[in-house]
């Protein structure tokens, strides 16, 4: 017993006199002041780029879009969907640490939920783009295009995340730009040739785009606690047939690593869908006022703003349906479905004479 005592008494003061000589040689007054001074950098900088990180991580507010045009402008028919667009545009590309999806240093690099939000600003930015060229500009079918739609259009169609040439924030500014040109275009009288048609047709084949991006996406965040689903790929269509067979049951499941990114890709898809569809109130109020679907529309637009409201949690949180955890992604998925489902039901009003 005397000799273990005596081996755990030496191996006690040798450790502890190693102990103070590190403390005083590497991180007390002896230290090497090159060494503290990097140290001190170090963490200082670290702490700033965490600050820097949260500050930028907050998503844009809401905006009336009345207030984005004067009385003047709103007049004009088109004028009110183009400069939400442009709006919306210019608030992905100048928020609070710019655009960041395609960042490639911290702290952009370390988010991952603003550049979601972006993503789903852009899709929606996409279609609604898409529809100005190809149907609210075009008189019919074989009517010549927009020349500055053209430009725009294929602009945000530039792969979101590229860090080099082509560089998105570049060619997303031209795009916002060529639909500048085309807003003021259609306040000239000299410039007869760039036209908005505010037809039901026309409102109800950007709404067919909607209705299938929301749907998506609402699928997707109800697959945050995986689900067993009949496959109805070939329901309704009894010639109908497909490229390869698939299982007559599907599992459907959202990756855990990915629940985040599409709850804030919903979020920045509502967000940029809501202000659109705000603006179509403008430019299509008569078309709206005959099918007696106003409301219609400020439901949908009510629907996507309860998806708007702050998340309180630290985390986005996906527990079981029913469990003791709240899941985030089938709230946000309650809202998005019964948006999509008034949208369907507008589609339908519209369609009828």
């Amino acid at each position: 017993m005397k000799f273990f005592r005596g081996l755990r008494s030496r191996w006690s003061r040798s450790f502890n006199s190693m102990s103070e000589t590190l403390s005083e040689d590497y991180v007390g007054e002896r230290a090497p002041k090159g060494l503290r001074y990097s140290l001190f950098t170090a963490l200082l900088l670290l702490l700033l780029v965490i600050l820097l990180g949260w500050y930028w991580s907050d998503e844009p507010d809401l905006f009336k879009v009345t207030s984005i045009n004067n009385q003047a402008e709103q007049a004009i028919v088109g004028t009110a969907t183009t400069g939400t667009l442009v709006y919306v545009v210019d608030t992905m590309l100048n928020k609070p640490g710019g655009y960041m999806a395609n960042d490639v240093i911290p702290p952009g690099l370390w988010l991952d939920n603003l550049p979601s939000w972006e993503f789903g600003v852009l899709v929606q930015v996409r279609d609604l783009s898409k529809a100005l060229r190809e149907s609210f500009s075009r008189s019919q079918s074989q009517s010549t295009e927009d020349r500055d739609l053209a430009l725009a259009e294929p602009r945000f169609n530039v792969d979101h995340q590229s860090w080099a040439v082509p560089w998105p924030e570049s060619e997303y500014a031209d795009g916002r730009d060529y639909l500048k040109s085309y807003q003021q275009r259609l306040g000239d009288e000299q410039e007869f040739d760039a036209q908005f048609y505010a037809r039901a047709d026309n409102l109800r084949y950007w709404l067919g785009t909607v209705e299938t991006r929301l749907g998506s996406l609402s699928q997707r965040l109800s697959a945050s606690v995986g689900q067993r689903r009949i496959n109805t790929d070939l329901a309704g269509a009894a010639d109908a047939r497909q490229s390869t067979a698939s299982p007559r049951e599907l599992v459907v499941k959202t990756d855990w690593m990915q629940i985040d990114n599409v709850f804030y890709e919903a979020r920045g898809t509502a967000w940029a869908l809501l202000h659109f569809l705000q603006a179509i109130e403008i430019d299509f109020a008569d078309v709206l006022e005959k099918k007696n679907a106003r409301a219609s529309v400020r439901q949908i637009v009510r629907e996507l703003e309860m998806t708007q409201q702050p998340v309180n949690a630290p985390i986005i949180v996906n527990g079981e349906g029913f469990g003791l955890l709240a899941n985030h992604s089938l709230v946000m998925a309650s809202y998005i479905s019964r948006a999509n489902a008034a949208i369907i039901d507008l589609r339908e009003l519209l369609s009828q004479g």
